[in-house]
């Protein structure tokens, strides 16, 4: 099933979780598919913004963005005011010049970790790509080719420690199969239900 028309409808009728914006997590484990599915989320909602972690994380940082995502986009969020985030140029090693993200009623955040620990509390929903680890990785590589080698043998490390810490998956409110011609979207086995209180402040 690729339409997400239900999907999405779902979503906008949840109440909003940080100020006025329903934030909703795609996490999953690196090469899983985040990236496409919540493109076609987000057309499906209409055009709703896509927050990319890759464009907070840096070389140095692959997991260390929190900050920067609490400062620069989750605060003027919840005020319900525009955030201004700077994306992080992977070729240039630098980061960008600023780029606005309104709070629309629902706004993606796509990502590995999108779900952590310290987000949760802002999550209207948290979605979790339903592929593992090392088929996941092996289509990373692929897509990416031999000159990100080296990368993905620091990145396998990275993740594995990161999720080991700080896991989402047993917190998802729902996990996201692709299919033959879309995408089946379904609750989570009652075993790996998180035991998390749905704080939403605003």
């Amino acid at each position: 099933m690729d339409d997400l028309t239900d999907v999405a409808a779902a979503l906008r009728a949840l109440p909003p979780s940080c100020g006025p914006v329903r934030l909703v997590a795609v996490d999953g484990h690196a090469g899983s598919g985040k990236s496409t599915f919540a493109a076609r989320l987000a057309d499906a909602l209409g055009g709703a913004p896509v927050l990319r972690l890759d464009d907070l994380a840096t070389h140095d940082e692959l997991f260390a963005w929190l900050p920067r995502l609490l400062d620069q986009v989750i605060a003027p969020l919840a005020r319900g005011a525009d955030a201004r985030y700077a994306p992080y140029d992977w070729n240039l090693r630098r980061f960008g010049p600023p780029r606005p993200l309104a709070p629309a009623p629902v706004v993606l955040v796509e990502g590995v970790g999108a779900g952590r620990r310290a987000l949760r509390p802002y999550l209207a929903r948290l979605l979790w790509m339903d592929r593992g680890a090392e088929e996941s990785w092996r289509r990373g590589r692929r897509r990416d080719g031999p000159a990100q080698a080296g990368f993905w043998e620091g990145w396998t490390v990275a993740e594995t420690g990161h999720f080991a810490e700080d896991p989402s998956r047993p917190f998802a409110d729902a996990l996201v199969r692709e299919v033959r011609g879309g995408y089946v979207v379904s609750p989570p086995p009652p075993a790996t239900a998180g035991t998390e209180p749905a704080a939403h402040p605003t």
